[in-house]
């Protein structure tokens, strides 16, 4: 009798083929054992096709490949104001679903995608990337192995080294909804505290357009938790020596904290000073590692029919601290999460 072969990759199909879309095509294909790239959608005609044909995979609608039985999973990394149909599309046809952050701007579109897949009995993981950083999930460690103790104190920088166009605030749903977002998502994270209370003050000090669409570029956020603990975190969109992404929790016990990378570690020292390799440029090159291991994760879980490390659940909490801190902005006033939750 012969021994049975080796199980067959996850399929896997890509909905947006812009840049992130892009990014995980060829992660899939290329990066992460046990996968298969089946095919890449896109709306703008060729595009799906310049994607998914280097890389061995098809162009085809997002019909065709979630009607496609060679099609387990799909990532969704369209824009967001398509990713609820499209995770209810999935969730309908079976397939498990990895979908980039957030699932929507509002709270009633991310409990229609929620039930969606619930009703279905399928797979939802979010795209929160940073929990899959090295030194990112070494902080988290750390507060969840007892090391420094209970967390007082959190400190989550993330700057980026310039800034989008302003009419990229009108999709994106602006600062907390778009980039802070995973920052609130990291807060819950290392600290594995709810947030009950935001704070938020913002200003225009870089791109003077985002004023007319009520944005901003430059915001301080602060968290209270549940446990007590306090999250102070802090966004710009125009940091001109690099991407910097911090994280640090003060405990009771001591202190954990992940510092940037460095493009590489030479350094060069003389009668100046010393002098270090410049920060990676931008959150691909950051992140690059983060990324793969996300999607290690997610096809391991579908392996074993565990629930993913990035829930639903987990896009719908970042969700609520963002419309919250939103709405501290806008009424200068401390806002409770329930108040959210309660509209």
């Amino acid at each position: 009798m012969n021994a049975p072969g080796p199980p067959r990759p996850i399929g896997i199909a890509v909905l947006g083929a812009g840049r992130i879309g892009r990014l995980h095509a060829e992660l899939v294909a290329r990066r992460v054992p046990g996968t298969r790239l089946v095919g890449v959608a896109d709306l703008v005609a060729g595009l799906a096709a310049k994607v998914a044909v280097p890389l061995g995979a098809r162009a085809a609608s997002p019909e065709e490949l979630l009607s496609d039985d060679e099609v387990d999973a799909v990532a969704v990394c369209s824009s967001t104001d398509t990713h609820v149909a499209l995770v209810v599309e999935a969730a309908r046809a079976g397939k498990a679903v990895f979908c980039e952050k957030p699932i929507a701007h509002d709270l009633p579109g991310v409990d229609r995608a929620l039930d969606a897949v619930r009703s279905a009995g399928v797979s939802l993981m979010v795209g929160f990337n940073r929990r899959f950083d090295p030194a990112h999930a070494a902080v988290r460690a750390a507060v969840a192995d007892g090391e420094v103790g209970s967390p007082h104190l959190v400190r989550i920088t993330s700057r980026d080294p310039e800034p989008p166009p302003a009419s990229y605030a009108l999709a994106s749903g602006g600062i907390f909804l778009d980039m802070m977002i995973h920052d609130f998502d990291m807060a819950r994270f290392v600290t594995g505290s709810e947030v009950s209370e935001v704070t938020a003050v913002g200003a225009v000090r870089i791109v003077p357009e985002l004023a007319e669409v009520g944005d901003v570029d430059t915001a301080i956020v602060t968290l209270r938790h549940a446990d007590g603990c306090i999250t102070a975190i802090d966004n710009s969109r125009r940091a001109v020596y690099g991407y910097d992404q911090r994280v640090e929790v003060l405990g009771e016990r001591g202190l954990a904290a992940s510092e940037n990378p460095h493009e590489h570690s030479a350094l060069r020292r003389d009668a100046a000073g010393t002098r270090l390799a410049p920060l990676p440029y931008f959150f691909l090159e950051r992140y690059a590692t983060s990324y793969a291991r996300q999607w290690d994760a997610f096809a391991e879980s579908l392996r074993s029919g565990a629930e993913p490390p990035t829930t639903g659940g987990d896009g719908r909490a970042a969700l609520v601290i963002a419309l919250a801190a939103r709405r501290s902005l806008l009424e200068h006033r401390t806002v409770a999460t329930s108040e959210i939750e309660a509209r």
